[in-house]
């Protein structure tokens, strides 16, 4: 199959909010092929414990890609304990410079509790506004929900899982089983 024939992998939306002193970061699980679902629950949100710093983190794009990312992260914090951003910063520059990253097909959101980020292949580490972001294929559907529901009186993890059932209801590339990952300040 020709690779501009390829149908192209799709799927995956993930939500970062933070309120209330916690940030909860949840993310769908499914994995399109075109218009094939191949999985239905894939897990896109992890832990990850460097350099005494706990993070949750969510990927969307290339799974290998996010994996070899989250291992770089793993290794800029722990050279860099207790500082989230500047790991970001730090991978971001590597992300955008180094030949053999350039390549890598994702985008992670990332938080320590207190900082909450999206990283990018552009060299971008970017934090939201409004306290509340979201990547991949339903993601400006999550993230359009989750501004609106940021003024009530819901917890981060209730206005994460809303706007990614209203994703779920709107995105066909996302669907509604979560994993939901919480850290406190």
């Amino acid at each position: 199959m020709a690779e501009d024939s390829f149908p192209g992998w799709h799927g995956t939306t993930i939500i970062g909010v933070r309120k209330g002193g916690e940030v909860v970061i949840a993310g769908d699980g499914q994995v399109s092929l075109g218009q094939t679902v191949i999985k239905g629950t894939a897990r896109k949100v992890r832990r990850l414990s460097s350099g005494g710093t706990d993070v949750v983190a969510g990927f969307a794009g290339s799974t290998a890609d996010a994996f070899t990312l989250l291992e770089r992260l793993e290794a800029k914090l722990d050279a860099t304990p207790g500082q989230l951003a500047r790991a970001a910063i730090e991978l971001a520059k590597d992300w955008r410079t180094d030949k053999y990253l350039q390549k890598l097909e994702a985008m992670l959101i990332v938080s320590d509790g207190k900082d909450l980020l999206v990283i990018t292949g552009a060299g971008d580490v970017l934090e939201p506004e409004h306290d509340v972001t979201a990547i991949g294929s339903g993601g400006n559907y999550a993230l359009a929900a989750a501004r609106a529901l940021m003024d009530g009186d819901l917890s981060a993890e209730d206005v994460a899982r809303k706007a990614m059932s209203i994703a779920a209801d709107i995105c066909v590339y996302t669907n509604g089983n979560l994993t939901v990952e919480k850290i406190k300040k």
